[in-house]
């Protein structure tokens, strides 16, 4: 047994039906409540289905099935509209982004062939397929079969979250609450444009409503160099620390040593190099409205208290993904292309 019930499928729906990949996750969880809070069904692919979340039997749960795409298209019969937030931040052992590529392109070729409407994609700020990094390659690869997928599609490029159970300014509170000194790599100089996970989520649910072909950088309204995001959050919780420059292959071997004792992969050596090259910024108008640097100060007494851990996360609650049958995901990316708005 997987977990999973049988892939028995009700195509008669009298309120809306959405579909959201990871409803129990972190951006995926507050997608999900907006729309049970408007009023819309909400199933949840995913392969943690085991997982702890707030929706009781409100939501009905069904598997990836990304080696058995007849399932996965079942799944998706009379779904409207697909939120789409699977992805694999860094490659770990069985978990690869390859196979990620290729089970979203057996989800973007489902999803039409289910009839779905729409597709709201999450993607990353300044994708590009001539990008050095494999993460910024494999989220350009998904946006341009998202674009010649024939559904209609938002886009959303996210730089990086916060808000609660969050990663990354999570742990540098974590770092600056434990650590004598905090080292930025390089100058630090380089821009972040953080946005809050509920902005982020209700700009996904409004995108959702709309028609429109879109392409949107989801971020805050502070903008941020590195330095001073830590400065920042080192301020809100009221922890005084030296902030140094150090090299990145120091920086990446520090963060290995604290990975080490956490039991965790801080900080892969194409993350730091993608921050110092800025390509978690962005100079557009904000789509979100809350102010880290408010939302630090209002959360200062349990900020970094403890480390979060992405990796028992992982462990935790997901099965591997299984890799797609040879040719799979070639289906998404045959018809004519879309023009982006």
């Amino acid at each position: 047994m997987n977990g999973f019930p049988p892939t028995v499928v009700d195509y008669h729906h009298p309120v809306p039906l959405h579909a959201v990949t990871g409803a129990f996750g972190y951006s995926g969880r507050r997608i999900a409540a907006r729309l049970l809070d408007r009023g819309v069904t909400v199933r949840c692919l995913t392969n943690s289905p085991h997982r702890p979340h707030p929706f009781g039997d409100r939501i009905a749960t069904f598997g990836y099935d990304f080696d058995r795409p007849e399932r996965l298209t079942a799944s998706l019969r009379g779904v409207e509209v697909l939120y789409n937030t699977y992805w694999i931040r860094f490659n770990y052992g069985p978990f690869r982004r390859a196979h990620a590529v290729k089970n979203s392109l057996v989800l973007f070729k489902a999803a039409r062939d289910a009839g779905v409407r729409r597709i709201v994609h999450v993607s990353v700020a300044n994708p590009s397929d001539d990008s050095p990094f494999e993460y910024f390659r494999g989220k350009a690869a998904l946006e341009r079969a998202v674009r010649e997928s024939g559904l209609s599609y938002a886009i959303l490029r996210p730089a990086v979250f916060f808000g609660d159970e969050d990663i990354l300014v999570n742990n540098i509170a974590w770092m600056l609450r434990h650590m004598p000194v905090f080292g930025v790599f390089g100058d630090g100089e380089y821009g972040i444009r953080p946005i809050h996970v509920d902005d982020f989520a209700a700009l996904a649910v409004r995108c959702g409503a709309a028609a429109e072909d879109t392409i949107i950088d989801a971020v805050g309204p502070e903008r941020f160099t590195y330095r001073e995001l830590v400065r920042a959050i080192a301020r809100e919780i009221g922890v005084r620390r030296p902030i140094v420059s150090v090299p990145a292959g120091l920086g990446y071997w520090i963060g290995r040593a604290v990975g080490l004792l956490v039991g965790d992969v801080v900080l892969t050596r194409d993350e730091i190099a993608a921050l110092m090259a800025g390509l978690l910024d962005s100079a557009v108008p904000a789509t979100g409205d809350t102010r880290l640097s408010d939302w630090a100060r209002q959360n200062a007494a349990t900020l970094g208290r403890r480390y979060a851990n992405e990796l028992a996360r992982r462990q935790s609650h997901a099965r591997p993904p299984p890799a797609s049958p040879a040719g799979a995901g070639r289906g998404a990316g045959n018809r004519p292309p879309r023009s982006s708005a």
